[in-house]
């Protein structure tokens, strides 16, 4: 039973990953149909809240706190930049792009959000240390990857009959190859906007978990928030009506998909993991969502994949477990520090009670 406890937290991340994996090839199939990507968003969150919330409602009831007007200020604005405005902007990427290459950018966020709760004192670096070391090693690494991940595409690595794919440099120059560079170059600022929004979610979530530490609640209050706000920019935006209509089977399936297990189980999952083995062990699978994505990506849905995104994508994931290395170890030595001193202090407290018995003694003799 003890060999079966210890496994099952990777066969739930497995799981969890597989899942996200799932609904990246079912987003590029959803948007290649046409379906808007704000009306995506609101439905999904619109599940999510009605998925979440009951279990909330039920599961939190007796160790609630009180819901103040800050803190549903701060849960708006984490429906802002964790939910909303960041599913659009990756799902404007995996649309220009692959779902593929959307995965490799996922896999920037832990280390985005390092380098952004440095300032804020959430985490440290001691360069003295090997584990201080391997951070900014891992970090810069990571870096490097997204960058050659951006700025080099490269050759394709497959031809499909199908592919509009250019043979030629006459070709490659041109009109139809310009215009897919551009959808490509938006693709990839959109992804980095989500990367940075959503690392800034982690940073303003390590703020909500203290003053309201309640996750399906907290998850069901900000999916409804970001469900009205993507509704109203959607709305904004497009005043066609007919969009909001959904076609086929396939949409359906998609946000119901989408909503109930990648906003809803997944990050139930997740937390679950974080509190039997810590962020770091959760965090360390992030890459397999990427490589599921690429198994199911090329041979059934005929993905092109590119030379820099292989090479980059590479880079993102050395990079990325370095910096887990290090964390590892930093945690590491923070316990050792704390059982040495809670060995030291039983041997340290007595002396004081002798020392004040014996003074006290020889005033009373006086």
């Amino acid at each position: 039973m003890k060999n079966c406890d210890e496994w099952k937290p990777f066969i739930v991340m497995i799981a969890i990953d597989f899942s996200f994996a799932a609904v990246n090839i079912l987003l590029k199939k959803v948007l290649e149909e046409g379906m808007n990507h704000l009306v995506f968003i609101t439905y999904r969150l619109s599940i999510a809240t009605i998925f979440v919330a009951p279990i909330g409602y039920f599961w939190e009831r007796n160790g609630r706190p009180r819901l103040t007007f800050r803190i549903l200020c701060y849960l708006f604005f984490s429906a802002i930049v964790g939910a909303s405005v960041t599913q659009y902007f990756f799902l404007l990427g995996i649309q220009y792009t692959s779902a593929t290459f959307a995965c490799a950018f996922v896999n920037m966020v832990p280390v985005v959000t390092f380098i952004m709760a440095l300032p804020f004192g959430l985490e440290t670096v001691n360069i003295k240390c090997n584990s201080g070391r391997a951070k900014i090693l891992g970090t810069l690494v990571c870096v490097g990857g997204a960058l050659l991940l951006t700025l080099y595409k490269g050759k394709g690595l497959f031809h499909f009959s199908h592919s509009s794919v250019a043979t030629s440099p006459a070709v490659k120059l041109a009109a139809a190859s310009t215009r897919t560079t551009e959808k490509w170059t938006i693709g990839v600022i959109a992804l980095i906007l989500g990367t940075l929004f959503w690392s800034s979610w982690f940073i303003l979530q390590s703020n909500i978990s203290k003053r309201y530490p309640c996750q399906y609640s907290s998850t069901a209050i900000m999916s409804f928030f970001g469900a009205i706000q993507s509704a109203v920019i959607c709305f904004l935006t497009d005043h066609n009506l007919s969009i909001w209509v959904l076609k086929g089977k396939i949409q359906i399936i998609a946000i119901l998909y989408a909503g109930m297990i990648g906003s809803g189980l997944c990050f139930v999952g997740m937390s679950w993991c974080v509190k039997k083995r810590g962020p770091v062990f959760t965090a360390a699978f992030s890459p397999l969502v990427q490589i599921m994505a690429a198994m199911v990506d090329i041979p059934v849905l005929h993905e092109q994949l590119y030379l820099g995104s292989v090479m980059g994508s590479i880079l993102v994931m050395i990079g990325l477990y370095i910096l887990l290395w290090g964390k590892s170890k930093e945690m590491q030595n923070r316990l050792i520090k704390l059982v040495q001193e809670a060995e030291e202090t039983p041997e340290q407290e007595p002396q004081p009670q002798i020392q004040h018995l014996t003074v006290s003694c020889e005033s009373r003799c006086h």
